[in-house]
């Protein structure tokens, strides 16, 4: 039971006449004081920071298994060039420890977050009524799992690309590659995150579409405008400034959107036939 759940009680002639289940005939649902919500809040936070430590702690003992997996973009293209040194370097002292701190704080939230979304689910869950929850389920697995797919997205495929522009253009202007670490962790993570980040955009929409929002209609007409935001986003999350890599993420949030669209309008078909 949850803050939330409290702050409804007014509400409860409202609810039963949209026909949505009460507070008593909840059975998640138990009754409980401010004080003891914010408890229950409380203990969310706990779990939460209690796994990123853990998380944070595991990193740390493992940290040169967990870099040789950071690494594998760069390992990938070597080969590709093996009379160029790609070999990552420090500049400062203190370069080492940035990286070591990026490496275990960025990867302790990425590998929590699913942990994080579990504990504020059973947060939220006794607030809910039956319509509430089915819709926050399939929201919640289906934001992990956009994240997921954007995140490997970028590290099998655009990581990997954005080295190989680079390391050609350094080769045809005649520079020497020196490439320090915590440079390259920096586009490892700006690239991960955008675009992991970047793949939560059709669940957006879709959820737009069913709270009514907007309308499949309307998506299809901003088409033209949409590619042009794409095409800025893109050229936003991507730190490199070459044409190739702008155009895969651009590219890729335009396929999004038109899969959003079917989506939504396969989601707005089912409404209707169950309104007949």
């Amino acid at each position: 039971m949850t803050l939330l759940s409290s702050l409804m009680g007014p509400n409860e002639p409202e609810n039963l006449e949209n026909g949505d289940t009460t507070e008593s005939d909840n059975p998640r649902a138990k009754r409980m004081g401010f004080l003891e919500h914010l408890e229950e809040l409380r203990w969310t936070i706990i779990k939460c920071v209690v796994t990123f430590l853990v998380v944070v702690i595991l990193i740390a003992v493992f940290l040169k298994q967990f870099m040789f997996v950071l690494n594998w973009p760069l390992e990938l293209v070597k080969p590709d060039y093996p009379t160029l040194k790609v070999d990552l370097v420090t500049i400062s002292p203190m370069a080492v420890f940035s990286v070591a701190i990026q490496a275990c704080f960025l990867g302790g939230f990425i590998i929590s977050l699913p942990f994080f979304l579990f504990f504020i689910g059973q947060f939220i869950l006794p607030a809910l009524n039956p319509r509430e929850v089915k819709l926050l389920l399939p929201t919640a697995v289906a934001a992990l799992l956009l994240f997921i797919f954007g995140a490997v997205f970028s590290y099998l495929l655009l990581v990997p690309s954005t080295i190989r522009v680079s390391l050609e253009l350094n080769e045809l202007l005649g520079f020497q590659t020196i490439w320090t670490a915590d440079r390259y962790y920096w586009l490892l993570v700006v690239l991960v995150l955008g675009m992991g980040a970047a793949f939560e955009f059709p669940l957006v929409i879709l959820l737009l579409v069913y709270l009514d929002i907007v309308d499949v209609a309307k998506l299809r007409r901003a088409r033209r405008l949409m590619i042009v935001v794409f095409f800025v986003i893109a050229a936003i999350i991507t730190p490199t400034p070459d044409p190739i890599n702008q155009a895969i993420v651009a590219l890729t949030m335009i396929a999004l959107y038109e899969l959003s669209i079917l989506v939504a309008a396969w989601v707005g078909k089912r409404r209707t036939d169950d309104a007949k």
